[in-house]
């Protein structure tokens, strides 16, 4: 069973919080949180609570489980709202400052699950092939072929 956690409006710009969020996808939850906590990129911090709240969450849900073989199954960054700013600028102009937010949601499941799906999967694939190539194996009736006369032609001398 999986287990769902998500950060609003924090004000980190979505394309940098992406670079964390695709280091973390698909990883198992201990490695994650060894990972965020060394890392040296300011959003670091609340994606690790987030993963945190995440496994909380898994654990409210799964009572008595075993949170060892939680994975990241999926982790996605949305934008969120702009709030647009003027910078003076020379002459007396303004620049737009777009100072940007996103939206982070972690989904958390267990290893064992995603590993049975992805075989199921793989094996309904396996059963495809196999059968897409019984029906191109069906034996065709061989047509003997006559053999072209080659005329020879004469040379002049």
């Amino acid at each position: 069973m999986e287990a769902v956690a998500k950060l609003k409006n924090y004000p980190t710009s979505p394309r940098k919080m992406r670079l964390l969020a695709d280091l973390i996808r698909g990883k198992r939850v201990d490695n994650v949180l060894a990972e965020l906590e060394f890392n040296a990129k300011h959003p670091a911090v609340p994606l690790r609570k987030l993963v945190l709240s995440a496994i909380n969450n898994w654990k409210q849900k799964n009572e008595g489980g075993d949170e060892t073989q939680l994975v990241v199954k999926t982790i996605f960054v949305d934008g969120a709202r702009t709030l647009k700013r003027m910078r003076p600028a020379p002459q007396g102009r303004g620049y737009r400052v777009r100072k940007r937010s996103n939206h982070v949601t972690v989904i958390v499941d267990t290893k064992a699950e995603k590993a049975l799906a992805k075989a199921t999967k793989i094996k309904e694939q396996k059963e495809e092939v196999v059968d897409a190539e019984a029906k191109e194996t069906k034996p065709k009736a061989a047509k003997a072929k006559p053999k072209a006369k080659t005329a020879k032609k004469t040379a002049k001398k």
